[in-house]
């Protein structure tokens, strides 16, 4: 079945984050890496919960860090694969920025095209043309 951006189903799986510094986590993964903030919800300057929409589909979703919740995840410690119809323009970008990359843009054996890069917080995203293998 070929999906287009209108016919592509809602994402129903949201990696979650937790920040050190979520506001500077989120300006970073807007401004540097081009994802739309959705939603924030704040507190002064804690972020109770943000949704990050990646503009060719799928998001994230996270929140200032609270270690002493139920829902604690260690800030730093995630890596991320977002895929990207163009990532030499979003490699591009990304340097432009300053930001962390600590993989360059480089053709893979297995045929992706992709670079990695290191958020503020530690985190490490992965990105690339590869969609995934195809649902038997």
């Amino acid at each position: 079945m070929t999906t287009t951006p209108r016919t592509r189903p809602a994402p129903t799986v949201w990696p979650a984050l937790q920040a050190h510094d979520a506001p500077a986590l989120i300006d970073f993964l807007v401004n540097t890496l081009g994802f739309v903030k959705t939603a924030a919800y704040t507190d002064g300057d804690l972020v109770a919960h943000a949704q990050l929409d990646w503009p060719e589909g799928g998001g994230i979703m996270l929140g200032s860090y609270k270690p002493d919740h139920d829902w604690s995840r260690q800030p730093g410690t995630a890596g991320m694969y977002v895929v990207t119809d163009d990532p030499d323009a979003l490699y591009e970008r990304v340097r432009a920025a300053g930001a962390d990359i600590f993989r360059e843009i480089a053709d893979q054996e297995y045929g992706n095209r992709e670079f990695c890069v290191r958020d503020p917080e530690g985190n490490l995203w992965s990105f690339g043309y590869y969609r995934g293998e195809p649902r038997p």
